[in-house]
């Protein structure tokens, strides 16, 4: 009788491995590739909102005839003398246009809260410093920090609007109230005669003197403090940015959303800081030549900014109701995902480019709803030249290239890009 034996053979440790390393390169290889893919949809979303943004901007448009403000609301509180001042009452016209469009978002309920007094605070039981102890129908002014007046008690301010959200950017919550990932394109210059908009500074009709000088600098698709139209978009809606992307500001020191102020300003006719050229802050070595996506931070090799604008609800995108500049406004001088450089405070004007959490550019919106990408390497002519103004070639073709002709509504550049295939 013969006896069968069966016998097993199992893996080797070196078999083992091996296997164990095909695998690791193979979940090496897959992760960039899932990764890449999120991110895809992350930005189809993103211009997918902006898509809807651009059909808000023309139901707008065919309701009441006009774009909407840009600075638009109600006039000065009692006692106050300045729109820069905080208010609990009134708005002080520092809305930004995204107010307006909220019902056209498909945000009727948060619309009817703004459009009407109410009582409901962020914090319950809060008590509202007005004599009435409700706040005013349009709100407060929806800047924080003057005055004591607690803006951010106020719900419609302080409530976050998915569509003016890009999945691809991370920054959520406090110090923020609603942040906003998109902007109003303002133009390609940014003269300080441009700051108070088309309106003193008690936003009374415009003096003798600013009547002359402000319209030279008034470029751009959203015009400050005043009513415009399409017809006003002499170079054509396909031919001019109406929004872009930014980031909002994480509290790093991000050269895109951090903000670096005080860089000069305005004496008679003679600009200095970023209205003598966009590039004013590189060229003042403020951006750290070891980490150039940052701005310095007593790093050798490089100078620290004035002042910095950071964390807090007067940073980029912190606050999509504010129309100051840093929450709300883009200038098309610099190209997307450069650096941030304001001429005096952040309640004035600068450098503001368009940013995003894409690689390599950001979306555009065109005034008839076409949205782009455009790239960081778009070109942006002399990055030294002065911007346009009073002083200096008043009506003139964008001295920034095919990026500045984009921002500007009526300088008669020829755009021979076909951009949108």
């Amino acid at each position: 009788m013969t006896r069968r034996y069966s016998s097993s053979r199992g893996f080797t440790l070196v078999e083992l491995l091996v296997v164990i390393a095909i695998i690791g390169v193979l979940v090496g290889l897959l992760l960039p590739a899932v990764q890449a893919a999120r991110e895809a949809a992350r930005r189809m979303s993103c211009s997918n909102n902006f898509k809807q943004i651009g059909l808000a901007i023309h139901n707008y448009h065919s309701a009441y005839k006009q774009i909407p403000t840009q600075h638009g609301g109600t006039g000065l509180r009692v006692g106050a003398g300045s729109w820069w001042e905080g208010s609990a009452t009134t708005n002080h016209e520092e809305l930004s246009a995204f107010v307006g469009l909220t019902p056209f978002m498909e945000q009727q309920a948060l619309w009817e809260k703004i459009s009407n007094p109410s009582m409901e605070t962020v914090t319950p039981g809060f008590a509202i410093p007005t004599p009435s102890q409700m706040w005013s129908a349009m709100g407060t002014n929806p800047r924080t920090d003057r005055g004591g007046f607690p803006s951010q008690e106020y719900v419609p301010w302080a409530t976050e609007i998915p569509t003016l959200r890009c999945p691809s950017d991370p920054g959520v919550g406090a110090p923020a109230l609603g942040r906003t990932n998109y902007a109003a394109s303002v133009g390609d210059s940014c003269h300080r005669v441009q700051d108070m908009g088309a309106k003193e500074g008690n936003l009374q009709p415009m003096s003798q003197w600013r009547a002359e000088r402000y319209p030279a600098c008034d470029r751009g698709f959203f015009q400050i403090k005043k009513e415009s139209k399409f017809r006003d978009v002499l170079d054509g809606l396909s031919n001019t940015i109406a929004m872009t992307e930014i980031i909002t500001d994480l509290g790093d020191l991000d050269k895109r959303s951090a903000i670096s102020v005080l860089n000069g300003g305005d004496a008679g006719g003679t600009a200095n800081g970023p209205q003598s050229g966009p590039k004013w802050c590189v060229d003042q070595g403020q951006i750290n030549p070891e980490s150039p996506n940052f701005f310095c931070d007593n790093d050798p090799n490089c100078t620290n900014p004035p002042a910095l604008v950071r964390n807090g609800t007067s940073a980029r995108g912190m606050n999509w109701a504010n129309a100051m500049a840093p929450n709300s406004q883009v200038w098309t001088m610099r190209p997307p995902n450069s650096e941030t450089c304001m001429a005096g405070w952040y309640d004035n004007v600068g450098s503001l480019p368009a940013s995003s959490r894409h690689q390599g550019g950001a979306h555009v919106l065109m005034g008839d709803g076409a949205v782009i990408f455009m790239t960081d390497s778009v070109e942006a002519g002399d990055q030294n030249a002065p911007v346009i103004s009073f002083y200096n070639k008043p009506g003139k073709r964008s001295p920034y290239g095919l990026w500045g002709a984009l921002g500007s509504r009526g300088g008669k550049e020829n755009v021979e890009e076909q951009l949108n295939q």
